[in-house]
This record gives structure tokens, C-alpha cells and sequence, in this order.
């Protein structure tokens, strides 16, 4: 069954998504990150290409000819996914196929309307009796 993490108080999605997905890298896995939007999945594209500073994460789009053989891949079209190891949802809504990976990431911002639309994604995936984690990445203790 899918682990979920939700990964809440969240200032700024994108670099924890770049720190989150060079770590998943590091340990092997392959990565599909579901972009809300064509310029989310840019500015995600451009920030794995610089960070972790000193390395390099090997990545592409969906619609790349490599996809299939890369490690990470960014959709912001609604592809079908090609791996099923570790989902990083930056959408605004379920994926339909979360439950096809071994683990779901969730990013939650601040922003009340992102925190709201999270909530019912956590009630629906705790309904459904999946394996839910919480961290609290709130820069106050």
C-alpha cells in the first residue's frame, strides 16, 4: 500500500520539492513529479539543473524521448506514469494514479486555499486507510 508523507508549512513548494526529489534520487529511486502547471514544471526543470549546488539530478520532461530511462521525470501535461516508485504531487488535486507508487509525497504551503484543497486529499487518502505521515517544516518550533 502507498505511504503518503504530507509535508506541511511550507513557504516555498519548490525548494523543498528539489530537496525532497534529490534525496529520493540519491537512494535509487525513481521519481514522477506531477506539476500543477506548464510553469511550475519550468521553474522546477531549471532548479534541479542548479541545485543541490555541486550536483547534478538527471532529469527531463514527459514528453522527452529519455523519459523512460530517466530517473526523474516532471509532467505538467498528465502523462501516464512510467515509474511507480515515488510520486511528488505539486497538482492542485488527487492523481488519480497515487495509488500506483510505493510513496506519495504532498507539499502544503501556507496559503489557505492550497492548506484547504491538502486537507481533503488527507481526509480522502485516510479514508481510504492509506499509511499517512506529517511533517511540520514550519520555520517556528
Amino acid at each position: 500500500m502507498t505511504r503518503i508523507d504530507f509535508y506541511t508549512h511550507v513557504e516555498d513548494k519548490l525548494p523543498v520539492a528539489v530537496q525532497l526529489i534529490g534525496k529520493a534520487w540519491e537512494r535509487g529511486l525513481s521519481v514522477w513529479v506531477r506539476a500543477a502547471d506548464e510553469s511550475l514544471a519550468v521553474r522546477l526543470d531549471e532548479s534541479l539543473w542548479l541545485q543541490p549546488a555541486g550536483s547534478f539530478i538527471p532529469h527531463c520532461r514527459a514528453s522527452h524521448a529519455l523519459a523512460p530511462e530517466t530517473p526523474v521525470v516532471i509532467d505538467s501535461d498528465g502523462q501516464e506514469p512510467r515509474s511507480h516508485q515515488v510520486l511528488v504531487n505539486l497538482g492542485h488535486d488527487r492523481p488519480d494514479y497515487f495509488s500506483r507508487f510505493e510513496r506519495l509525497i504532498e507539499i502544503v504551503s501556507l496559503d489557505e486555499a492550497d492548506r484547504q484543497r491538502a486537507r481533503e486529499r488527507f481526509q480522502f487518502y485516510r479514508d481510504r486507510g492509506f499509511e499517512l505521515h506529517s511533517h511540520n517544516l514550519s520555520p517556528t518550533p
